[in-house]
């Protein structure tokens, strides 16, 4: 068991605590703030227990000057102030007298906002990299270390690892939940359904190898699996393909033919594009010109009726591109299928946890991971490194 803020005696003390304010950014203004309110709990929990509270988090990648000005946490400072109803000081630098400054000057319950880790990365990728004496000057900012960016845990960073190495330290709420919520699939109760959508077979091998002996059904959906289908022999048209991966996809099925459920009917176009003349075909009747953007009827109905007895499900991944209105019916109508079933809902992050928000459902699941890259090393069964670093429990 790991510590969290609530082992510490915050009264009185600067506790740094490193969020995932990597949010979009358009014009200045923030598009989605979720991933800032999640982190609202462990802040005010802070600021309420007489801390000097001083934040951290990156934002995008840095790798030129240009990206420097387009990657400011200065509209996160902004955005904190409006939901914590309290002015954030917010220090353009990342390090130096002006940061140092600010800190000292900081009463209790005083919020501060140091500048985008990553601005450390310009010269010798030392935010990313984990420099050694960059964790240790950050942490030489404070006398305690909370980590709640679950969705960097994945990653050896210097504003993780590197801070935690030298302060005590502990995880915020938002990452003792995830870690609770995803820990339902350690030893999951049956029927386990898992549910895989998105591009790529690539991204998934691992959390397929370590899910597929606990799973009683893997429903395949979205671009993965057109190369599932290839590797059944057949025709997919122009519909993406990982051509690397038809082999692992052969394999899988030849192995668990009786757990992997491929789509039998899909939507097709023969372009890109939301509004290109569609139609729903049987997977056999593919054209060469064509390629799958959603589900059809049929599959719909059969993952559906394999949902109902479900008692654990985890989705990652739409099962179409639900970017486009006019492919976004699958994904909608499975979404509200495992809305309405009695059973623990898991969602995996990244696209299909914006999808679940975007079309009403993010709040009717038992869970939306706010992991991305974390949350599938989690699922893989990995170590993550910015878990692993922090105090465990005496």
């Amino acid at each position: 068991m790991k510590k969290t803020i609530k082992d510490f005696d915050l009264n009185n003390k600067k506790v740094l605590i490193r969020c995932d304010f990597n949010v979009p950014i358009k014009d200045g203004k923030i598009v989605d703030n979720n991933r800032i309110v999640t982190s609202i709990p462990t802040i005010e929990y802070a600021m309420n227990h007489g801390a000097k509270v001083i934040l951290f988090s990156h934002l995008g990648r840095v790798k030129s000057e240009e990206d420097k000005l387009k990657n400011t946490l200065e509209p996160v400072a902004l955005e904190l102030t409006k939901l914590l109803g309290k002015t954030v000081t917010f220090v353009k630098e990342t390090r130096g007298a002006s940061l140092e400054s600010a800190i000292s000057a900081m009463k209790q319950g005083d919020v501060l906002l140091v500048q985008n880790t990553r601005y450390e990365d310009l010269e010798g990728k030392k935010e990313s990299g984990n420099d050694e004496v960059l964790g240790k000057y950050w942490a030489s900012l404070g006398d305690i270390f909370i980590n709640d960016a679950f969705g960097t845990a994945h990653r050896s960073h210097a504003s993780n690892v590197g801070i935690a190495k030298h302060l005590p330290s502990g995880i915020g709420f938002l990452i003792e939940k995830e870690l609770k919520e995803l820990s339902i699939l350690d030893n999951p109760e049956h029927p386990f359904v898992v549910i895989l959508g998105g591009s790529k077979v690539e991204d998934k091998i691992n959390v397929i190898k370590n899910l597929v002996n606990k799973a009683d059904k893997i429903l395949i959906g979205g671009g993965m699996s057109y190369t599932f289908l290839k590797a059944k022999g057949i025709n997919i048209g122009t519909s993406i393909l990982d051509e690397a991966n038809v082999d692992f996809a052969k394999e899988i099925m030849n192995q668990y033919s009786d757990k992997i459920v491929l789509p039998t009917d899909v939507k097709v176009t023969t372009e890109f594009l939301n509004d290109a003349p569609s139609r729903i075909t049987n997977v056999e009747n593919i054209f060469d010109n064509e390629m799958g953007l959603d589900l059809g009827e049929e599959t719909i109905n059969v993952f559906s009726k394999i949902l109902e007895s479900a008692k654990v499900v985890f989705w990652n991944g739409p099962l179409g591109v639900y970017e486009f209105s006019n492919f976004t019916h699958g994904t909608k109508k499975i979404l509200e299928k495992v809305a309405s079933i009695d059973a623990k809902v898991i969602l995996g992050g990244g696209d299909i946890v914006a999808a679940s928000k975007e079309l009403g459902y993010k709040d009717k699941v038992t869970h939306a991971s706010t992991g991305g890259g974390a949350t599938l090393e989690y699922i893989e069964g990995k170590k993550l490194p910015g878990i692993t670093a922090i105090d465990d429990i005496n």
